[in-house]
């Protein structure tokens, strides 16, 4: 997507002030490009790197919950012979079992196949260091495609990411050695963090490759993530990385929209990919279906979801990884920040 770029001085001080979506250009709900079809399978670019990736992108926490680890590897060889390329994962999920398994399903060939994100959390040079190194031997591969500062979520995260011997420092020396090509980060707590991240950065002379949030139909009604941080992605031509469209399964809770839904109307914002869970083939195949039949969404469609989700989302009860600690992996275990 070729937007017009602001002036990094302007940029600095919208983010700063957390100004809404509206004052940097971009409206909230943008039918997205239209996809780079091959195959069944839409293709979208990932910001300005030139990657080509999968509309659809496949959750790495969700593969490391099945009892049979066999399960776990069919479903990531799966994902991928459907068209899925874009592989989401963490050097916390599940004690590291879910990287362990998606390493050895991408053994014979598949690793070629796609393109690889991990996460880490340390936000210290050495434990970040260590995080990397320990993230590609569990993957089995040398090379890392993207890898993201994980969980944002706190106010002094970007200075500390960004500080004298911070993780930043890790990243950039992986990367020129070989073992990173991207960097991005994520959050799920609070936009106006995401905005400090990218103000940081910025600062510090550097611009993300790509960013990952929640993007769902509750969240253009509380601390939305669509209105104050994608209209700044894509103006930078950033990747927007969109994951909880389905609120970690609260959203359905509400019942007024369907798996379906909830997938397309992440889809229609300007994502480069939606990461989605799958612990199950079943959930894989309803992911797959959602891609392929995704058509850019009328305003008055999405004018109809905003409608009847709007009362329900007022406070963020169906996103309770914005309002509650529950989903704070990092909160709950300091040690892994270092």
């Amino acid at each position: 997507m070729s937007l017009r770029k602001t002036n990094r001085r302007e940029f600095l001080s919208r983010a700063g002030l957390g100004i809404a979506a509206s004052t940097v250009g971009v409206p909230l709900i943008e039918a997205a490009a239209q996809p780079l079809g091959v195959g069944d399978m839409p293709y979208r670019m990932l910001g300005r790197s030139g990657e080509k990736v999968s509309l659809v992108g496949l959750g790495g926490y969700h593969i490391g919950v099945q009892k049979d680890e066999a399960e776990s590897i069919r479903i990531v060889q799966t994902a991928i012979d459907g068209g899925i390329n874009f592989l989401d994962n963490c050097w916390d999920y599940n004690e590291g079992l879910s990287e362990v398994r998606m390493g050895k399903a991408l053994r014979d060939g598949y690793r070629k196949k796609v393109f690889l994100m991990t996460k880490i959390d340390g936000q210290v040079k050495d434990v970040a260091a260590r995080q990397i190194d320990e993230s590609l031997r569990r993957l089995q591969t040398e090379t890392i495609d993207l890898v993201q500062f994980h969980e944002v979520i706190r106010p002094g995260d970007p200075d500390r990411i960004f500080g004298p011997g911070g993780s930043f420092e890790a990243a950039m020396e992986a990367k020129q050695a070989g073992k990173l090509r991207y960097i991005g980060f994520t959050g799920h707590k609070d936009p106006d963090i995401h905005l400090k991240m990218l103000h940081t950065a910025f600062s510090h002379g550097f611009t993300f490759d790509a960013v990952q949030m929640p993007l769902n139909v509750m969240d253009a009604h509380y601390k939305s993530f669509a209105k104050k941080v994608v209209p700044v992605l894509t103006q930078h031509r950033i990747g927007v990385l969109g994951m909880k469209s389905m609120g970690s399964g609260f959203v359905l809770k509400s019942n007024v929209v369907t798996p379906v839904e909830c997938l397309h109307y992440a889809m229609n914002l300007p994502t480069s990919v939606v990461i989605t869970g799958c612990d199950s083939l079943q959930i894989l195949e309803q992911a797959l279906e959602a891609a392929r039949t995704f058509r850019p969404l009328s305003d008055q469609q999405v004018a109809a979801i905003l409608a009847k989700t709007a009362p329900l989302a007022e406070r963020g009860e169906f996103e309770p990884f914005k309002t509650t600690t529950d989903f704070d992996g990092t909160g709950q275990n300091p040690q892994w920040l270092g």
